[in-house]
C-alpha cells in the first residue's frame, strides 16, 4: 500500500476515484468500462486498510468479478467501451460470464458504498455497525447460507471507528471531505448501473 504524504490522505494515493469515472449523460448515462474497472480496484484496497484476514474474502470477491468483466472488455474492446454496451453485446453471444460478474461487483460496490455512507452520517456508530447494517441490506439476501458466516466474521473484524479514520489521514477535514466527495461518487455510478440491471435487455 502507497504511504500517504504528508497532508494528504489516503484518497490521493488510488490509481483512479470514482469521481473520475467518465459517465455519458447524453448516451444513456454510459459509464466508461476502463476508468471503472481502475476505480474498482482501486477501492478494493481499502480492504487491506481495514486490517483483517477476515476481509480477504471479500476482497477477492470483488477482485475476481473485475477480473470477469475485464476478461470480457479485452476479448471484444471496440464492443464493450461503456458497461452497458458490454453487457449488452456479451448477452447477444447467449453468454452472461461478464455480465453476472457486474452484477456482483455492482452488490459489492453498493454495500461499501452504503458501509461508508451510514458511518459518514452517523457519527457515533462504529463501523462494524455500519458494515453488518449495510451487509444485511445488499449482500446478504443474495448469499448462501455458507456464505454468509464467512462476511459475518468480516464484518465483526473492522477496525474501531478513530483508528480507521486515522489511517485516511492526519488531517480529519481532508479526510473527511475525501471520503464524502468518493462515496457520492460511488453511490452515483452503482444508482445508474443498478437501473441498468433492473432493465429487461440486461438480464439473462
Amino acid at each position: 500500500m502507497a504511504a500517504i504524504p504528508s497532508g494528504a490522505t489516503w484518497f490521493d494515493t488510488l490509481k483512479r476515484s470514482f469521481a473520475n469515472v467518465p459517465i455519458d449523460a447524453a448516451n444513456d448515462n454510459g459509464v466508461s468500462t476502463t476508468e471503472f474497472l481502475e476505480a474498482a480496484e482501486s477501492l478494493t484496497t481499502l480492504f487491506d486498510l481495514l486490517g483483517s484476514a477476515a476481509f480477504s474474502p471479500v476482497k477477492s470477491d470483488l477482485t475476481g468479478n473485475i477480473k470477469k468483466v475485464r476478461d470480457r472488455q479485452l476479448a471484444a474492446p471496440g464492443e464493450s467501451e461503456t458497461l452497458q454496451a458490454l453487457v449488452l453485446n456479451e448477452l447477444k453471444t447467449k453468454k452472461h460470464v461478464a455480465s453476472e460478474g457486474l452484477l456482483w461487483l455492482v452488490r459489492g460496490l453498493d454495500f461499501t458504498a452504503q458501509s461508508l455512507r451510514h458511518n459518514i452520517d452517523n457519527a457515533s456508530k462504529e463501523l462494524s455497525d455500519s458494515f453488518r447494517d449495510a451487509y444485511g441490506r445488499t449482500l446478504k439476501p443474495h448469499h448462501s447460507f455458507i456464505i454468509k458466516p464467512i462476511f459475518s466474521a468480516a464484518m465483526s473484524a473492522t477496525p474501531y471507528r478513530n483508528t480507521f479514520y486515522e489511517k485516511l489521514g492526519n488531517d480529519s477535514e481532508r479526510v473527511k471531505a475525501a471520503l464524502e466527495r468518493e462515496v457520492k461518487a460511488l453511490e452515483e455510478v452503482v444508482q445508474i448501473l443498478k437501473a441498468f440491471q433492473e432493465r429487461k435487455e440486461a438480464k439473462w
